[in-house]
C-alpha cells in the first residue's frame, strides 16, 4: 500500500521534503521535493522551488525546475516559470510553461538526481560468473 503525504490548504512549508512514497500539494511549498513516486500538485498550490520525482499531475503554479523521471502531466490553467528536465511530457489546453524543455533518459534522471540530492542511485547487478 503507497502513503501519500500532504501538504494541505492554507498551510504554508518551507524547506525539503524527502519521500519514498507519493505526495500531494495543495498548500505553498518553497524549497525541494524529492519523492521516489508520483507527486500531485493542486490548483490552488504554489511550488516554488525544484520537484524531483517519478511523475507528476500539475494543475498548481510553480517557479523552479522539474526533473522527472517518466511523465510531467501539465494540467489546464496550471503555470509553469521554470526548466523542465523530463523523459516525457503531456500538457493540455490552457496550461501555461515559461522556460527550457529537456528530454532525458533515466540514466540521465538518475544522474541529476543524485546531484541535486545527494542520493546515488542503486548500482546495477553484477554480472554473475559461469
Amino acid at each position: 500500500m503507497n502513503e501519500v503525504s500532504r501538504i494541505s490548504a492554507g498551510t504554508v512549508f518551507k524547506g525539503e521534503i524527502t519521500s519514498p512514497n507519493d505526495i500531494r500539494i495543495d498548500g505553498t511549498f518553497e524549497g525541494k521535493v524529492y519523492s521516489k513516486g508520483r507527486v500531485v500538485v493542486g490548483d490552488k498550490a504554489v511550488v516554488k522551488g525544484d520537484v524531483i520525482c517519478q511523475n507528476v499531475d500539475f494543475w498548481g503554479k510553480m517557479s523552479g525546475n522539474f526533473y522527472v523521471k517518466d511523465t510531467l502531466s501539465l494540467k489546464s490553467g496550471c503555470t509553469v516559470d521554470g526548466d523542465l528536465h523530463i523523459k516525457r511530457l503531456q500538457v493540455e489546453l490552457d496550461a501555461k510553461f515559461n522556460g527550457n524543455c529537456k528530454m532525458i533518459t533515466e540514466a540521465e534522471f538518475d544522474k541529476l538526481s543524485a546531484e541535486l540530492t545527494g542520493v546515488k542511485p542503486a548500482p546495477a547487478a553484477a554480472p554473475v560468473a559461469k
